[in-house]
């Protein structure tokens, strides 16, 4: 089996799901809230500060807890960022937390719980990146990397040139951010009902 055969099988998306995605979305349903809105921003930020933590302790540290101060400082920036795609930020997201709109609190929490599988997915990536790319073959890494753009063009954002994978060969950051969007953006793993 050829490298960038080996690669995209680690690639699919049924892979991932199974090696990542089923933790978090169990992680996900089974975090319960007693009101799918908040009548402040204490409530919402102790939310978002529990679940975070919550998350974070069941798929990424077993049994880990962050500070307080640093699970919330990291769920308001996967909220921020997300958000910041929709032409909003924090102060929408409370607002949709606080008066039930765009899934209310649910869908702040949903976006937390995306957000740290999407993180992690990216880490998952780059780590085969790093096992399947040799650092010291300028050539395997550029054609490993043609080879990928080829498979995942379609995923792939506009930023990324698709005719040059040399730009990509030493730094592959960029491009595999580009596919994780991507797999947000048009795959099942990250789609809600």
């Amino acid at each position: 089996m050829a490298l960038i055969d080996s690669l995209m099988s680690e690639l699919d998306e049924r892979t991932i799901a199974g090696r990542i995605g089923i933790i978090h979305d169990e992680a996900r349903m089974q975090y319960h809230l007693n009101s799918n809105t908040v009548s402040n921003f204490t409530q919402f930020r102790n939310i978002i500060t529990d679940y975070y933590n919550y998350h974070y302790s069941r798929c990424l540290i077993q049994g880990g807890l962050l500070p307080s101060m640093e699970a919330y400082s990291r769920a308001k920036e996967l909220l921020e960022r997300e958000y910041r795609k929709r032409g909003g930020d924090i102060n929408t997201a409370v607002q949709d937390a606080t008066d039930g709109t765009n899934g209310g609190m649910r869908g702040v929490l949903d976006i937390i719980a995306d957000g740290l599988k999407a993180e992690v997915v990216e880490r998952y990536i780059t780590d085969l990146f790093d096992r399947y790319v040799a650092p010291n073959s300028w050539d395997q890494q550029v054609e490993i990397i043609r080879q990928f753009i080829a498979y995942t063009g379609n995923t792939l954002s506009g930023s990324v040139d698709t005719g040059k994978p040399e730009k990509y060969a030493r730094d592959y950051n960029s491009l595999i951010r580009s596919y994780t969007d991507g797999l947000q953006r048009t795959s099942s793993m990250f789609r809600r009902l």
